[in-house]
């Protein structure tokens, strides 16, 4: 199933999915206190749902200011963050 790039709007809950917009390109954000964006299927105008695994990374990006997973170089990013 293709994944897509959903940019957080900074102002909802980032665990709603209504506080997600599709763009285009992957997000120049990587890593900070807040959440930039969110890699997940389905590729509609916002997120078909945020699965345990995307709430879990959120919850850990939050909290560790790290983008996630965070398994080190070649791991693939699902939650990325900003400043």
């Amino acid at each position: 199933m293709p994944r897509c790039w959903y940019a957080y709007n900074g102002v909802g809950d980032p665990l709603l999915i209504s506080s997600y917009s599709l763009v285009g390109i992957k997000p120049g954000c990587i890593n900070g206190s807040r959440v930039c964006a969110i890699y997940t299927p389905n590729c509609g105008p916002t997120p078909a749902l945020l699965s345990a695994n995307i709430r879990n990374y959120i919850a850990d990006l939050l909290i560790t200011l790290v983008a996630q997973p965070n398994g080190g170089l070649g791991v693939k990013k699902y939650v990325y963050g900003k400043n």
